[in-house]
């Protein structure tokens, strides 16, 4: 494998009801400007849901890959050297780590909607951050990437 192919790639989309969702957002826009005419109509129809659809799209739009040696989850770049050992987390230790055991100083990439999450240690002294918490619908695929990029 290249040292530059991504050993893990994950996006985190949204679930299909939110798309539903977007639709009855674009039908209210439409129900909103009926009474300004038919073509205020399909402008609130057509403006509404492209919004609702932007907006769905972009939350859903959070990428997760182990690549060239780090760890790359939204905006953040760690690199491998400065985690820990990988943790799986069932869907009910992942909803304790995102509330009562959360630490406010830790990166967290989390999606409510993904019931499994992994929480990576950071044990980089000059790092504040505690640990790492990334939602994964494939956590065992995750830590078995980030396990490779470590022991390499």
């Amino acid at each position: 494998m290249q040292p530059s192919a991504p050993r893990y790639s994950e996006r985190l989309t949204a679930p299909r009801s939110w798309w539903l969702v977007t639709a009855l957002v674009g039908i209210s826009g439409a129900l909103v400007t009926l009474p300004l005419g038919t073509l205020p109509m399909l402008g609130g129809l057509i403006g509404a849901t492209a919004l609702a659809g932007a907006l769905v799209s972009s939350y859903g739009s959070a990428r997760i890959r182990v690549v060239a040696g780090s760890l790359v989850a939204g905006d953040a770049r760690i690199p491998a050297s400065a985690l820990g050992t990988p943790e799986v987390l069932d869907p009910e230790e992942a909803r304790a780590w995102r509330s009562h055991k959360a630490d406010p100083r830790a990166f967290m990439l989390l999606r409510s909607y993904v019931p499994t999450a992994v929480r990576i240690e950071v044990t980089d002294p000059a790092d504040p951050t505690p640990y790492v918490y990334l939602s994964t619908r494939h956590p065992q695929e995750l830590v078995a990437a980030l396990t490779a990029v470590q022991t390499a």
